[in-house]
Parts: structure tokens; sequence; C-alpha cells
């Protein structure tokens, strides 16, 4: 009995022992595990309890506002209520949405906008479902947001546009950032200036512009209990505005244009010879800039991209044209500089050319008889500028009307400007693998077949001419203020290029486009200006005739017609504004176009003489 009670001691003390040694080994690890996460993980824990008790809220910078050059604003901030949506805290998506329909009107527009972001955007970011509500539309939601995880009632900033649809290639437009936005900010060293940022510039200035006008995101550094509340704030860095921009645009004569042109289509750029400033940067028809906000639904979206008219198109920028007879004077130029013509000499101009067997016919059908170099110009005879381009060749045309910037790009401040074509015997190889012809340098002489310009770059050859071979580049903004300091930045004029020219040359071709204005093709249209307009008007033709078919605009489709140009300068003694314009599909020069650019050279003109006479 008392070896058994020995035994079973003895065994009580080796279990006792073995259960204590586990108890330390136990207390070991606890030791070693609590020094390992409050010595060696100290800070890694620490910060992600920081980041669990704090959360960084995003102040969103408001965008910098754009004026016009009498300080007018035609880009501007504002705020708006607006419905969002936070779909991945919506348990049914669809039934959220027909319940909030049965409360305000929620159009299929919305609709489709809504889908269209939430494919696109990020499975965490907030949409807009309405961007902008009522205060009666606020207070219906309001009552009921209980009910709707998800949803909720915002005040956010807008981006207005004033004038609507006026200069909207010009502003371009603010929109959401896509996916490929996003992709391209992260691959850049972009990505801290969008924290917090949902929309960018996408077009015009608002694009070309996008780093002075975005400002810097602020924030609020929040404490929050475990269950999301905020407690308090613990720091806060305000946001800093956007940048001011201040146009050389007059938004007065940019509202006039366009209301000239009514329904049709065309470009026209207005600029100050001496300093390059662009007074007017109009592109016919225009679109709702505010439609690309918060992302435009598809159906509208195709009824634009697809329209026969190109609202989208950005013409003065983008578009390209034959130049038609206002090429004529860079022609004349070209001739006199290179010795191939000299003032005095003289054609007979029976109403068209014969070069092999093919008939070049002139506008005018029953010729303008004996022409020297300043009555072509102020006839516009179509037969002396077949002949100069049958005697200088492709290339010494390219080599004496390439200085003043046909085919190139002009550097103005907006993104996306296209080179056009001044073609040449090695461009037409490069481009199509084939040699020049001969016969076809006489369409280039009277700015037709591969000649394709845009009106911005037709309008700083013009005012380039006025300034008498000096070119200055284009601009559009004047100046950058800070709104916070009042600080202001102005923009100085640039030099292009200066084109070697002749002044007694020079003299005549301006003469000869003033007289244009007084007694040729233009002078109906500036009868009793005053002030003198040195000038062109140009009418290019979009279809080919057959050499002894006869034009007929009645009989041909509207979109077919010829194309009405115009370039000038005024006053022409000592110039104040160039513009180059184009109506397109509206016929002879003069009768579309031309009127047009009176209207810029009386607003701008009576203007300034207005300000001298005080």
């Amino acid at each position: 009995m008392t070896e058994f009670r020995a035994n079973d001691s003895k065994d009580f003390r080796l279990r006792a022992s073995f259960v204590a040694a586990l108890v330390l080994a136990a207390f070991a690890l606890l030791l070693v595990r609590f020094a390992y996460l409050q010595v060696w993980r100290y800070y890694d824990f620490h910060a992600l309890s920081e980041e669990n008790r704090v959360a960084l809220l995003p102040v969103q910078a408001p965008r910098g506002e754009i004026f016009d050059r009498h300080g007018n604003i035609i880009a501007r901030n504002g705020s708006a209520f607006a419905l969002e949506i936070e779909p991945h805290k919506v348990p049914n998506l669809e039934e959220t949405l027909h319940f909030l329909g049965t409360l305000i009107k929620i159009d299929e527009l919305d609709l489709r906008r809504f889908r269209r972001l939430k494919s696109e955007l990020r499975r965490f970011d907030t949409i807009p479902l309405r961007p902008t509500l009522n205060d009666a539309e606020v207070a219906r939601v309001v009552v009921h947001l209980h009910q709707l995880p998800g949803v909720s009632v915002n005040v956010r900033s807008m981006r207005y546009y004033p004038y609507g649809d006026s200069s909207s290639h010009l502003l371009g437009h603010i929109g959401r950032i896509s996916r490929r936005d996003r992709e391209r900010i992260e691959q850049s060293d972009l990505a801290s200036s969008y924290f917090g940022t949902s929309h960018i510039g996408k077009l015009g200035l608002e694009q070309a512009y996008e780093e002075q006008l975005r400002g810097r995101t602020g924030f609020d550094r929040m404490e929050i209990t475990a269950g999301g509340r905020m407690v308090r704030s613990l720091a806060r860095r305000l946001p800093v505005p956007g940048q001011n921009l201040r146009l050389s645009i007059d938004g007065e004569l940019q509202r006039t244009i366009e209301q000239a042109y009514g329904k049709r289509r065309g470009a026209l750029v207005a600029l100050v010879p001496a300093t390059g400033e662009i007074l007017a940067f109009v592109s016919m028809p225009n679109f709702n800039p505010a439609l690309f906000i918060d992302g435009i639904d598809s159906t509208t979206w195709d009824a634009l991209n697809n329209s026969p008219d190109k609202p989208l198109l950005n013409r003065p920028l983008r578009g390209t044209y034959p130049p038609g007879s206002t090429y004529k004077p860079f022609m004349a130029l070209a001739a006199l500089e290179s010795g191939t013509r000299k003032p005095e000499d003289t054609i007979n101009d029976p109403g068209f050319f014969m070069f092999g067997n093919h008939k070049f016919r002139d506008s005018k059908p029953e010729g303008n008889g004996v022409v020297d170099l300043r009555k072509s110009i102020v006839v516009s005879s179509d037969t002396y500028y077949y002949i100069v381009a049958r005697d200088m060749g492709v290339d010494m045309i390219h080599q004496y009307v390439e200085p003043w910037g046909f085919g190139q790009k002009t550097g103005v401040d907006l993104i996306g400007e296209v080179n056009g074509i001044l073609p040449s015997s090695k461009w037409k190889m490069e481009r199509f693998k084939q040699p020049w012809h001969p016969g076809e340098n006489m369409s280039i002489g009277i700015g037709q077949g591969y000649n394709s310009f845009s009106m911005l770059q037709m309008a700083v050859a013009t005012a380039g001419l006025a300034n008498r071979g000096v070119i200055m580049k284009p601009k559009l903004v004047k100046a950058i203020e800070d709104p916070n300091t009042g600080d202001v930045i102005k923009t100085e004029p640039e030099l292009l290029r200066k084109v070697e020219v002749s002044d007694k040359h020079l003299d005549l071709v301006i003469d000869a486009m003033v007289e244009v204005n007084k007694s040729g093709t233009g002078a109906r249209v500036f009868a009793g200006a005053p002030y003198r307009v040195a000038g062109k008007t140009g009418t290019a033709q979009v279809i080919s005739i057959g050499q002894n078919e006869k034009y007929n605009a009645a009989r041909v489709a509207e979109r077919h017609r010829d194309h009405s140009l115009y370039m000038a300068f005024a006053p022409a003694e000592q110039p104040e504004v160039a513009v180059a314009l184009i109506v397109e599909n509206g016929g002879f020069g003069a009768a579309a176009a031309a009127p047009i650019a009176r209207l810029v050279f009386d607003h701008v003109l009576s203007k300034k003489g207005a300000a001298r006479g005080q």
C-alpha cells in the first residue's frame, strides 16, 4: 500500500513538472511574441493602428478660371448638390435605381451615363447618378437616405461655361479621369497631384493648361472610431486653387462671329500681327462642353461623332483646306523673289491655259486680257498663276512659300495642331512613291491640288505679310494669374521667323491687295469702310470638274459646292488685325467669307478708334 502511494506521488510530480514546463514554454513563447510585436514590429503596427484610427480626406482644389481679354469670365467654378452612388455598398443596385426614380426624375441619359462610368471607373469609386439637384429634389432624397446604403447627396465643385456652346473648341472641356488617364498619371510623377481629384482637362485650353488650372489638393486628417465615426480633426492642409488664365480672345467678337456663321460650317482666326495675340478663334459648328463633364452617354456621343457637320472637329487647329486664290499674294511674292517675274511682265489671259492636251480654265471664262502682276491679284487671274507655276515648278514654289509657315505647325498653345501639306516632289515621292509630274504644277499655283492648310496657318502667314515678313508665334493666353497672391505672369510675344523679302515687292503686293477691296472682288463688301483693307478673296474647289464642264452650284450637292475663303489685314498702312477664314461650301469668297471679315474689322477697329479718341 505504501509502495503504491509512493509511485502515485511520483507520477503526479512528473505530470505536474510536465505541465509546468508546458506553461513556462507557452509563457516564453508569448513573451517572445510580445517582444516581436512590441519591439521589432512596433513601427509597422503603429502605422497600421494609425491608419485604422486616422482617415485622410482629400479636399479638392478649385480649378483656375478663364477670362477673356476684357476680364469677362468664360469658364468658372460653382457648386451644386449631386446624387452619388458607391456601387460596392449597394445590396441591390437595380432596386435602388428604381426607388430613386420614384423620388426624383432620372431619365435614360442619366442611367446610360451612370452605367458607362460604372464600367470604366474603379470598384470603390463614387459615381454621380444626377450631377445636379435642386433644393426640392435634395429634400425628397435626403429623408430616405437611411433606406439607401451607398447613396449620398454631396456638395461638389462644378465647372460652368457661362456662354454655353460659344468658344467650345477654344476652351475644350474637363471630364472624369478615365482608366487610360489614370494609367498615364500613375506612370508619370503626377500621381500625388491627382490624389482625391476626379476630373481632368480633356480638350482645348482646359487640356493644354491642365497643370496651371488644376491647383493642389488639400486634406483633412481626421481621427475616427472603429465604427467609422469622425471624432476630431488632427491636421489640415488647405487646397491651393489653380491659376487663372487671361486670354487674348475678345469674347464679344468671338460670339459675333459665331452668330454670323449661323448654321454654316467653317473656321476663322483673327490675330494682332505685331504680337501674335489671337483675338478670335472660331470653329463652327461647336458643341456644349458641359455634356462631357461627367461622361457623355453613348447616344449623344454617337450623334456628335457621326454628324456630317463634324461639330467635334477643331477646324482652325485640325481642319485643312486648299487655300484657293488667297494663296496668290504669296505666289506673287515667290515669283518676284525668285526672279521668275518682274512687276512689269505681262501675259495675255484668254480665260484658259493649255498645257499639252489639258485645258486649265480661268474663273473668268472670257479672260482678263493683258495682265501684269499687280492686276493678277486685283482681278484674281488664274491664267497668270498657271503660267507662273509652270515656270517655277513645285520645288521652287515650295522653297519660296515655305518660310511663310505653310505646311508647318505654328506652335499655338493648344494640343493637337496638324501640319497640313505644302507639296514638293520629295513629299510626293515619300507619300505616294510617285514622281512629280509637270502637269500638277498648275493647280498648285492657284491654291488647289495637294495644297492643304489650316486657317490658323493662313492667319499667321497673313499677319506675317502685314508685319512685312516678321512672323510672330500665335498665342491664346495673355497672362497667368495666381488667385492667392495676385501675381501675374504675362506671356511675352515670341518671334517665329523673319522672311527675307524685298520691301519693293511687299509694297507692290500689298498695294494690289488694297485695290482688291477698292475695285476688285472685295469692293462691294468694304464699300464705305472708314479704314483701308489689304485682302484677297478665294474660292476653293471641293470636287473636280471635267475640263469641258462648267461649274453650276445649283446643280451640285451642298457639301460638294466650292469653299468660300478670305484673308486680309487692316488698316493696310498700319495693321492692327489680320484675319483668315473659310465658310465651307459657301461659294464665292466675296459672297460668304468677306462679309464676316468686315464684321471683325468693324468690331476691332471701331473700338480701337473710340479708345484713341478718348
